[in-house]
């Protein structure tokens, strides 16, 4: 009797959540990899419905499932919230690789060319302090054509330009390679430098967007810490 009375409840309750035994269990059926909130409250429904009312469920258990099935949505919105943050962030760095095309940007390098004004500029770091930090601009072929004595100057980064180069080289936008030296007695080598150079253009990546500068290719945006028109 205890049997029968068992599969009675089971179908029951099979009945009430919309599944029949007596379909062919070779039947295609849709098949659900989640269970949202709609079948959540329907199996609780059907808990309740079917429990002992001698030994019902404790209020406790109930309300820890509710939270437990809250933390869960919770947490699939906020997927769905960070999605969309992650989408509009994408879209703020595309304008805003767009906005420095055109402009000049601070990179790593030693070529330069002349910008509209007729200028070359660029910084020196400086890892040490320089007893008379000297700038030199050559040409490609290493013809010196310009020197810049900036004197003593202390450790970090120190700025430099080159003012009024030739009218042909400011029209040609002849590429010239600059070099810096300390000054110091015994020091030979030559110091790191950065250069203002034009941003043509963007490129899309699998990390995200880069910009395209002249002379030095691919440049992640998030280097660049200096921009000028």
């Amino acid at each position: 009797m205890s049997e029968i009375s068992s599969n009675q409840s089971l179908n029951k309750i099979l009945d009430q959540l919309g599944i029949n035994k007596t379909k062919d269990k070779f039947a295609p059926r849709e098949v659900k990899d989640q269970l949202g909130q709609e079948d959540f409250l329907k199996l609780m429904t059907v808990q309740l419905q079917n429990q002992d009312p001698f030994a019902p469920v404790d209020n406790a258990d109930f309300i820890a499932q509710m939270a437990q099935f809250s933390t869960v949505t919770g947490i699939t919105q906020m997927g769905e919230t960070m999605k969309n943050v992650n989408n509009q962030l994408s879209e703020l760095r595309i304008a805003s690789a767009t906005q420095l095309m055109g402009h000049s940007v601070l990179v790593p390098g030693k070529m330069a060319r002349p910008n509209h004004e007729g200028i070359v500029s660029g910084v020196v770091d400086l890892p040490k302090t320089a007893s008379n930090l000297k700038i030199i601009f050559e040409s490609m072929e290493g013809e010196v054509l310009h020197e810049e004595n900036l004197g003593p100057q202390v450790a970090g980064l120190v700025g430099f330009q080159w003012k009024d180069l030739p009218k042909d080289m400011v029209e040609s936008k002849k590429q010239i390679m600059i070099k810096a030296f300390t000054g110091n007695q015994g020091d030979a080598d030559q110091l790191s430098t950065k250069v203002f150079a034009k941003v043509e253009g963007t490129s899309k990546t699998d990390n995200g967007y880069m910009l395209e500068v002249e002379d030095y290719g691919s440049v992640d945006p998030s280097q660049v810490v200096r921009f000028k028109n």
